[in-house]
């Protein structure tokens, strides 16, 4: 075992300042706009799209390239599935960035009739089914995506052309029993979840988000989750292989372009002294 390795065992991730035990990432290693995905193969595909990498590395399911793109920094990072490896991610890299903003691009289930296949869904809020952040804040604490980060994903949205929905998601803290899904030796129990969800107007069926919003905004940090649809549960239909990779494209467009209209958001607040960003503040 290398002698690094050994040094890092048995220190807490709470070690500010450190090279962090499960993203193997150290001070000045991570961006201050961070975007974050699921899925490592997807985190590879988005650092195709910088100017240059300057940083690559991957400890388990977080791989992580910090790069230069439109002339500034950029980071994307891989979280794995669900809520708990979701939580490693922004406890360690919230000890090594000084005010990080975080935009998730992940692949999501539609339970409204009109988000179909392919759409994108933006997430004001998200309804906390997992009991991962139940361990920081109490049950009733919102996970709310922060105002300027919801705002910047509209708009990219919009000008990339992009066929989109705003809403509130679901998160739960698994794939099979916690969405519903029926399998043989199985039971459901609670089969009339997605029912309530659709009455209570939710939107989207996901595995991270609420953990990101709500730990983001514990720390006070900007995030924000944009996710393609990848299944259509009132059909029952599910995305089709051929057609991940122009899915996954629009979601990783948003996301950067929503990232460069918060660059001009935060330079238009410098110029004009301003705390906020707000809609009389063109950009």
């Amino acid at each position: 075992m290398a002698k690094k390795t050994l040094e890092l065992l048995g220190k807490p991730p709470s070690d500010s300042g450190k090279t962090q035990y499960h993203i193997a990432l150290g001070p000045g290693e991570l961006a201050e706009h961070i975007l974050l995905c699921g899925d490592p193969d997807r985190a590879t595909r988005v650092s195709k799209l910088f100017d240059k990498v300057t940083v690559e590395r991957q400890h388990r399911e977080y791989v992580t390239y910090t790069g230069i793109w439109g002339r500034k920094p950029i980071s994307v990072m891989s979280t794995g599935i669900g809520p708990d490896n979701t939580e490693i991610a922004l406890v360690e890299l919230s000890q090594i960035t000084l005010n990080p903003t975080l935009i998730r691009i992940g692949s999501t289930g539609s339970l409204r009739e009109e988000a179909k296949i392919g759409d994108l869904i933006i997430s004001w809020g998200s309804v906390r089914l997992e009991n991962t952040t139940t361990f920081f804040v109490n049950e009733g604490y919102p996970a709310a995506a922060h105002f300027e980060v919801l705002m910047a994903l509209i708009a990219a949205a919009e000008k990339k052309k992009l066929r989109y929905h705003v809403g509130l998601t679901a998160t739960a803290p698994g794939f099979y029993g916690a969405q519903c899904r029926e399998v043989p030796g199985f039971p459901l129990r609670r089969p009339e979840l997605i029912d309530e969800l659709i009455a209570q107007g939710v939107h989207n069926f996901e595995m991270e988000a609420s953990a990101v919003l709500t730990l983001s905004a514990l720390r006070g940090f900007r995030a924000g989750a944009v996710c393609a649809v990848y299944a259509h549960r009132p059909s029952g239909k599910f995305i089709d292989k051929s057609d991940i990779p122009v899915a996954e494209g629009r979601c990783i467009d948003a996301g950067m372009e929503a990232i460069r209209v918060l660059r001009q958001m935060d330079a238009v607040k410098k110029k004009r002294k301003r705390r906020h960003w707000t809609p009389d503040l063109k950009v």
